[in-house]
């Protein structure tokens, strides 16, 4: 290929890029739920022919778009390609083919051009409600968490499937913001569609096969010479969690091989009567991207850097099969990347960071008046994020959402949303692990019903009882701590009553510190106290 055909591709590549971020863009802007609009819980990408992901956006979480990446894949295997048509939208949340659990909605849609196929649009966002007993632990199936969808069409030939809408609407707590963002995710996948052809005709192309040849060659080019260069081996790792009514034991090995990175979940404890486990698809996803923020994070995500990782498991809690409950699939998903970068970091010691808080610190709010009175009702759903563990080299980032990358919603936004008022948001001193590098604080958040108000809430929290633990020498953060404002605990997991005129108080958990404390120099130490992540009585 000449030097100008290079830069024409990677001018069309970037353009292609261009294209999905406008696509996410879209879903940002017009979506109903604050999950999405917010916090960028949500992600899109576009597909060629053949269900093979080119490019993803930016804009989006790992555990969306590294499943989307397999999901379409399922959608062509219910779909026939004679039973596909120009505007038309496929859908599902089915747990096993999509994201995991019921609350993520997943669309696909076929990109014509004169007639003929040249790529798949997919999105996915989490909705506000999907029915059932609610975002939470507590259901002992698939079946009491919400209504299920299976692979079907939203739209054919540009008709909505009001049939389907007439379901939704009769069957979830929050209705119009659940179908506005079926919308949404409709509309973000027309924008990707319209921007492509778009650009397909201001280039000249009719498909795009040759850009996509170009896009992966070099992707698999970039990636074996990366594995190529890792030590080779196993190596093995187990994490301890929280669990819902007892700890749950995490294992994974780790086997890098001259071409490829194995990752085996072999040991990880059974599945659970809770809500708390995890589809292997889920888990795959954030396997994935643990190997990829060490092996390649500079190298574009798509199906040719993920096809160098492969993940495996026998049926237990990380792969978990149906009609197992997995509404919170989310917290031992999120503590994948920290037990697969646990098993790396003997195999690239001083490399690795330490571990974190992991998963979020979810929380759905279900608010309504006190003691029969006349209010407001709502559904309320906030995102919070403890520390991260400390790097080698750097102190750990606070209050980060780290592996899901989503942001924390602004408290105006959640205020909006339903009769709660947010007392307190603040970082949490002391939290964070003691090392050459300070593991990231937690925060501390006070909520509360408005007067003549009270709500139940979906505990979704881990690290209470196993904080994250430290590497090279350095400390454990501090454990998470779920409590009401006159000392009354809670549980870390499961739909709990707060009456009117009592707060909820919230201590997220600290990342893990790094290297020996004994070297963290004096003006570090001193920077820590001006700045008060840590005080002088420790407390």
């Amino acid at each position: 290929m000449s030097d100008i055909s290079e830069i024409r591709m990677q001018v069309m590549w970037n353009r292609l890029i261009s294209v999905v971020e406008e696509q996410a863009l879209t879903l940002l802007r017009t979506a109903f739920s604050t999950s999405v609009r917010e916090s960028g819980d949500l992600s899109a990408g576009v597909f060629d022919p053949s269900g093979q992901m080119l490019a993803q956006a930016v804009t989006g979480t790992p555990g969306h778009v590294n499943t989307m990446a397999e999901a379409v894949q399922h959608f062509m295997n219910e779909i026939p390609r004679d039973n596909m048509f120009e505007a038309d939208t496929y859908v599902t949340n089915d747990p096993w083919l999509g994201t995991g659990h019921l609350h993520d909605i997943t669309m696909v849609s076929p990109s014509f051009l004169n007639g003929e196929l040249v790529a798949f649009f997919a999105c996915t966002a989490h909705v506000v409600d999907v029915g059932g007993r609610g975002f939470g632990a507590d259901a002992k199936s698939v079946y009491e968490e919400g209504i299920q969808i299976p692979i079907m069409k939203f739209a054919e030939k540009g008709k909505v499937n009001l049939d389907l809408v007439r379901i939704l609407r009769a069957n979830v707590r929050e209705p119009n913001q659940v179908v506005g963002d079926f919308y949404s995710l409709a509309a973000c996948n027309e924008v990707g569609h319209r921007r492509l052809v778009d650009m397909m005709k201001e280039i000249g192309l009719t498909s795009l096969d040759g850009l996509g040849e170009f896009i992966f060659s070099r992707t698999r080019d970039a990636m074996a010479e990366r594995i190529k260069a890792l030590p080779k081996g196993t190596w093995s790792n187990e994490l301890v969690t929280d669990g819902y009514d007892k700890p749950v034991k995490l294992a994974a090995a780790v086997t890098v091989r001259e071409d490829s990175v194995e990752v085996d979940f072999t040991g990880t404890d059974p599945m659970s009567r809770w809500g708390i486990n995890c589809p292997i698809i889920y888990s795959k996803a954030y396997a994935c991207y643990a190997l990829k923020c060490v092996v390649a994070p500079d190298i574009p995500n798509n199906a040719a850097s993920l096809a160098f990782f492969t993940v495996s498991s026998p049926v237990n809690i990380l792969n978990a099969v149906r009609p197992a409950p997995v509404a919170l699939r989310h917290i031992f998903g999120h503590m994948v990347p920290d037990l697969v970068l646990g098993a790396i970091s003997k195999a690239l010691p001083g490399t690795i960071l330490s571990e974190g808080a992991g998963a979020l610190w979810n929380i759905h709010i279900s608010v309504r008046p006190a003691a029969g009175g006349l209010g407001r009702r709502a559904e309320v759903l906030m995102f919070n994020s403890g520390g991260m563990g400390a790097r080698p080299g750097l102190d750990g980032l606070s209050a980060t959402a780290f592996p899901s990358g989503v942001h924390t919603m602004p408290i105006e936004a959640t205020e909006h949303t339903g009769p709660i008022v947010i007392w307190r948001k603040e970082l949490r001193p002391n939290s964070g692990g003691d090392g050459e590098f300070r593991g990231g604080l937690g925060q501390v958040i006070e909520i509360a019903a408005t007067e003549g108000h009270e709500f139940d809430f979906s505990a979704m929290f881990d690290r209470v009882n196993h904080p994250a633990h430290g590497r090279n020498g350095g400390k454990a953060g501090v454990a998470g701590v779920v409590r009401l404002d006159d000392g009354t605990q809670m549980r870390p997991k499961g739909w709990q009553h707060v009456p009117a005129g009592r707060r909820l108080i919230l201590e997220l958990p600290g990342g893990g510190g790094y290297g020996d404390p004994a070297k963290r120099g004096a003006e570090a130490r001193a920077q820590d106290q001006s700045r008060g992540y840590v005080t002088e009585d420790g407390k």
